[in-house]
């Protein structure tokens, strides 16, 4: 996976040492309640669709982004569902990077758009469509939460976004 231009210029400064990043996941539901999840390249496991924003980039739009990258899946981002931290994460390379992530509903934006999944790029092995009910056993505990953030939010749309109190 390449590292954004914008990242490598900040480690050209700040080495291997921790760096906060603003990153977006989206839980993209079809018509048939099923959620779109990557095998991401780096890990093995499934997860929902994720990513680091690009400077100055709207959080929704940057998702919609990523996901259309990843996946070829064209998405409509209907609602921030969590603001969470993930624990530090260590790269192959050395790299510390940790994520304020903002975690999104989704839907296709046709049923046509929702066949088209496929891997888009390197950060894949695989794409598909699960249902919740037959999640794949290595799924992420990240995705994991960001799936019950996703449900609670669509059982109480005004309940608003999670966050840690």
């Amino acid at each position: 996976m390449p590292i954004p231009d914008f990242v490598a210029a900040l480690r050209s400064h700040v080495g291997t040492d921790l760096l906060w990043m603003p990153g977006v996941s989206g839980v993209v539901l079809d018509d048939d309640g099923r959620v779109l999840l990557g095998q991401r390249a780096d890990t093995g496991q499934w997860a929902v669709i994720s990513g680091i924003l690009e400077p100055g980039e709207d959080p929704a739009v940057g998702l919609a982004r990523e996901v259309l990258e990843e996946t070829g899946v064209e998405v409509v981002v209907d609602a921030l569902v969590a603001v969470t931290v993930t624990e530090p994460v260590r790269y192959p390379n050395g790299d510390l990077s940790q994520y304020l992530d903002l975690a999104f509903v989704c839907h296709p934006v046709s049923a046509v758009a929702a066949a088209a999944a496929h891997v888009g790029d390197d950060e894949s092995l695989a794409v598909g469509w699960f249902s919740p009910a037959d999640l794949p056993s290595d799924l992420a505990l990240s995705s994991r939460e960001r799936l019950q953030h996703a449900r609670r939010a669509l059982s109480d749309p005004g309940g608003g976004p999670y966050f840690a109190r």
